[in-house]
């Protein structure tokens, strides 16, 4: 039995979208654009700490926005399922400051993700990225200990780390990205996105 470690996307596979909830909770259309949008993460954000800067919003108003969240229904049981045969790691663009509480709800999974910098008043002032493109940096780092990867997500920034994998999923993706690689398996529910990751342990 070689030693798996299952690598899961966080927003739109197990939480819903943080910024688009933010969007809507603070009245401003232009937060909902995310990765699915806009494929370079650091200008996505550069956009989006100037949106928040141009209206006067900090990080205690995201956080009470997420505070209000919560994961996808059904995200919990998959992800005690999973674990309870496979390692699980969620790799995730978003920042531990947002996370938190989203992972109290889940059980607390182990999370890798990047870190905000935040100004005394709150402001966001900019982010800190754990490394040169995380997904598949990380997917890479597992491989080179010795893990054979599962990965899976909705979003390009998540398609490195998928096809870097023994076996990789789409799960809820847009329309677009599954048009563009036929080859990778989407799934839209978690007992049959469960089901496939347990036949490519086999």
């Amino acid at each position: 039995m070689s030693m798996y470690v299952t690598c899961l996307d966080l927003e739109g596979v197990l939480v819903p979208e943080i910024w688009i909830a933010f969007a809507e909770a603070s009245g401003i259309p232009e937060l909902r654009r995310t990765t699915r949008d806009e494929p370079d993460y650091d200008k996505l954000m550069k956009y989006r700490l100037a949106i928040l800067k141009e209206h006067g919003l900090g990080l205690k108003e995201i956080q009470e926005t997420i505070a209000k969240v919560d994961p996808m229904p059904g995200a919990k049981e998959f992800l005690d399922e999973l674990r309870s045969f496979t390692q699980v790691i969620i790799i995730s663009d978003t920042f531990y400051q947002f996370a938190g509480p989203l992972m109290k709800k889940l059980g607390y999974p182990t999370l890798f993700c990047n870190t905000l910098e935040v100004g005394e008043n709150g402001e966001i002032t900019g982010y800190k990225m754990r490394c040169e493109k995380s997904k598949l940096t990380t997917v890479k780092a597992l491989q080179s200990a010795g893990f054979t990867t599962i990965a899976a997500g909705d979003s390009h920034n998540d398609l490195g780390m998928i096809e870097a994998s023994k076996a990789g999923f789409l799960f809820r993706s847009t329309d677009a990205i599954k048009a563009e690689h036929p080859e990778l398996q989407a799934f839209e529910e978690y007992d049959e996105f469960l089901a496939a990751i347990k036949a490519a342990m086999d």
